[in-house]
């Protein structure tokens, strides 16, 4: 599909600057920009790009001054990063989605299926689960027993749920994440280690994301927690007991020891580790 200047600039409340009626259907970067695609300009860095792009529009913040004359059209918007994300979203979101349900599935006579649910091929789920209207599981996941599933949340391929884990609403579970294996715990004994049971679970609310083979322990008692609007990068380790707050972002390549308590709002880089309690 295309779509012009004009339309782009109304959907996102922007300022148009040059041809209004110019047409794109595809996005790019602003370096690699080609006729007919999108890009924008957030970092100054990349500034000397935008005179010489082949790029049909650019996404500028209002307050960006232009040092020399440019061929693309501008399209002013308070944040360029975000206004690409709403675009690019309305982009994903238009694509043909896969519906029903995978003959080569396994679900037990217990569990609750919702509406307009997707489940793809050799995904197996165990008893009592309950899956709320407009999930998407895909290929080949686990889903444990009693685990609860909020409304339209995706759950990519390979994925495990372990028992008694709950997944809220709108969370998006990339590849080979692993929610609530056993949390760490062995008790010294004579030179050997007796395991201690982890009998806790997970809880994830709402519009949480947790990255490509990242894995989160379940409890020893209680829950290990990650509260709502929290974004986790892939190969991420979090321990039992730990609790994660609200809006919280965390890099790659992080671990958390037991019984970690992180604030809302916080903001870490990879390679970062926390010491338990």
């Amino acid at each position: 599909m295309e779509f012009s200047a004009k339309q782009i600039a109304e959907y996102l409340k922007g300022d148009i600057e040059g041809d209004q009626n110019v047409l794109v259907s595809n996005f790019s970067k602003i370096e690699e920009g080609q006729a007919g695609t999108i890009s924008f300009l957030s970092n100054p860095k990349y500034e000397a790009y935008l005179y010489s792009t082949s790029a049909s529009i650019v996404l500028v913040s209002n307050a960006f001054i232009p040092q020399k004359k440019t061929s693309a059209t501008l399209i002013r918007v308070e944040d360029p990063y975000r206004a690409l994300a709403m675009l690019l979203t309305l982009y994903n979101d238009s694509k043909p989605k896969k519906t029903g349900i995978n003959k080569n599935t396994s679900i037990a006579d217990s569990s609750s299926i919702g509406k307009n649910v997707f489940i793809d091929a050799f995904t197996s789920i165990g008893e009592n689960v309950t899956i709320a209207d407009g999930v998407r599981i895909m290929a080949n996941c686990t889903i444990g027993d009693n685990v609860s599933i909020g409304e339209h949340t995706i759950i990519y391929a390979g994925v495990a749920i372990y028992d008694d884990c709950k997944i809220g609403n709108a969370c998006v579970l990339q590849a080979g994440c692993v929610i609530g294996s056993d949390g760490f715990g062995f008790a010294p004994q004579q030179g050997d280690y007796a395991k201690i049971p982890q009998i806790g679970n997970v809880i994830l609310e709402d519009h949480v994301e947790i990255g490509a083979n990242t894995v989160i322990d379940r409890a020893t008692m209680g829950s290990t927690i990650i509260r709502k609007g929290v974004k986790l990068d892939n190969l991420i380790q979090v321990a039992h007991n730990v609790e994660i707050g609200d809006n919280t972002v965390i890099a790659a390549q992080t671990g958390i020891a037991g019984s970690t308590k992180i604030g809302k709002n916080c903001m870490f880089g990879g390679q970062v580790g926390f010491a338990g309690h």
